[in-house]
């Protein structure tokens, strides 16, 4: 049976920065697929559905997804709209999925809104994303501060410089990781990709 990961970069970004993630998952056996999408010039129904696409058009018999930052938002809308019952696991990475005081501070911001393009909306009002059943989803949120968003916005602690501890938890999640590592840095953590191996191949977190 085969099995492909899905990686789903966050704002700002491309699927370039995937590039260590990717190929330390290669490393253990996993065949890993980044897919861009226009984070900041389309909105956040039409990213989702770019990702939706990507799923959809994956060979494999089943599939699993890992989101960074909005990355994982925009997966987990993907998944909201269109499920699919080949994903069986997906790892989000620093993602606000209980809202992001950072973004609504940016969006609030008369210079910083123009940087968040169409997606401004989004860090006003975070919509009410489920984890759709069949699909083991696990969370891994930093706390070190470090790089822009730790100089210029205000977030409650423990925070990784961009997204509060808080924010990246949900109800229905099977595991909640806490690392210290920064938002940005978590692409480029070596313990971070031991442990989204290990919930790829297990559905839990090594402990």
């Amino acid at each position: 049976m085969s099995d492909a990961v899905i990686l789903v970069h966050g704002l700002w970004t491309n699927r370039a920065v995937m590039v260590y993630l990717a190929a330390a998952l290669a490393r253990r056996g996993f065949r890993t697929q980044p897919v861009g999408y226009l984070s900041a010039m389309r909105d956040f129904d039409h990213n989702a559905a770019r990702i939706a696409q990507a799923i959809a058009a994956t060979d494999a018999d089943r599939v699993h997804v890992v989101g960074h930052s909005m990355g994982g938002v925009v997966a987990l809308r993907a998944l909201n709209d269109r499920p699919d019952p080949r994903v069986r696991r997906l790892v989000l990475l620093g993602s606000p999925v209980a809202g992001s005081e950072g973004g609504r501070q940016l969006a609030h911001s008369r210079w910083a809104a123009r940087l968040l393009g169409k997606t401004r909306s989004l860090w006003l009002a975070m919509p009410r994303l489920d984890i759709p059943p069949g699909v083991e989803a696990g969370a891994i949120a930093g706390t070190r501060r470090f790089g822009l968003g730790g100089l210029v916005l205000r977030l409650p602690v423990p925070n990784d410089g961009v997204v509060t501890v808080d924010e990246t938890r949900h109800p229905r999640l099977a595991d909640h990781l806490v690392l210290p590592v920064a938002h940005s840095l978590m692409l480029v953590s070596p313990a971070v990709a031991r442990q989204v191996a290990a919930f790829l191949e297990t559905g839990r977190f090594a402990r």
